[in-house]
């Protein structure tokens, strides 16, 4: 038990696969088995539990990753080997409690968009105001998800050229934000973006595959789900908040206590048992 809790503990801060096992002395396989099998056990968990959520006002928000190789070095026996290329994980947090409601691997497209957003309706018990970027699969997806029972906007960004001219790995200048709305009546006072961008952000500090110009990627797409489960089973339940002194989990009312990496690999034998 001491090597599964050094190892899971390890993987939610940051640690490659590699890295861990330098660490703990845990084979690379060994380690990538127990990854599967707490990953499969930590989304099927969430997926029972975080039902009936009154949120209020939620964010969405999509960040881009890769698996195998980017899209640019496709190959044909490349796919036919598995999935590879860009990938995106949709991820929905409330602005209030800072729960992840749920989150969904897939394409930046309108019917991946809609998937998810059908997905986060369904865990909601009431009427909320969502705000997304200014993608336009959003404009599709979202009356799909949930006709017209939302407060719907989007913060659309206004780039412009940089003067001093295009630079490698630098994105075009942001020159502010405009409020759009969409649907129903949202407060323009909380069309925002910014707990969601900061999840983003938390998830490529605290998952190695998502750090950017490295070789630190994901080989196999089973792999980074179940890494993202996973670190989401972390923050939900596991990782004190900064802001809010308790778990996103316990603020929501899912959840009563603290976690402990133990009851995350203790989902396991539950799910064991379920299957049996």
């Amino acid at each position: 038990m001491e090597k599964k809790v050094a190892v899971i503990a390890a993987l939610v801060d940051g640690c490659s696969i590699r890295a861990t096992e330098r660490m703990t002395g845990v084979a690379k396989h060994t380690i990538l088995k127990l990854l599967a099998d707490v990953g499969t056990a930590c989304a099927e968990y969430q997926d029972r539990v975080i039902r009936n959520v009154a949120a209020k006002r939620v964010q969405v928000d999509e960040i881009w990753s890769f698996v195998g190789c980017k899209q640019k070095n496709v190959t044909v026996k490349k796919i036919q080997a598995g999935i590879c290329g860009d990938v995106w994980t949709f991820t929905a947090i409330e602005a209030q409690t800072k729960l992840v409601i749920g989150w969904m691997v897939g394409r930046r497209d309108a019917g991946c968009a809609t998937e998810f957003l059908q997905d986060i309706a369904s865990r909601l018990s009431n009427r909320i105001q969502l705000t997304t970027d200014g993608h336009k699969m959003y404009l599709d997806a979202v009356p799909d998800a949930f006709a017209e029972d939302i407060d719907y906007a989007q913060l659309v960004k206004v780039f412009g050229n940089d003067p001093e001219g295009q630079k490698r790995y630098i994105p075009a200048q942001c020159l502010g934000t405009k409020r759009v709305e969409v649907i129903g009546e949202p407060d323009p006072k909380h069309v925002s973006t910014s707990y969601v961008e900061r999840q983003n952000l938390n998830m490529r500090m605290n998952m190695r595959r998502f750090t950017r110009l490295t070789n630190a990627f994901s080989k196999k797409i089973d792999n980074h789900v179940h890494s993202i489960a996973l670190f989401h089973m972390h923050y939900n339940f596991c990782r004190i908040h900064q802001t809010l002194r308790v778990t996103p989990a316990m603020e929501a009312g899912i959840s009563q206590h603290v976690w402990s990496i133990q009851e995350i690999l203790a989902l396991k034998r539950q799910t064991e048992r379920l299957a049996a």
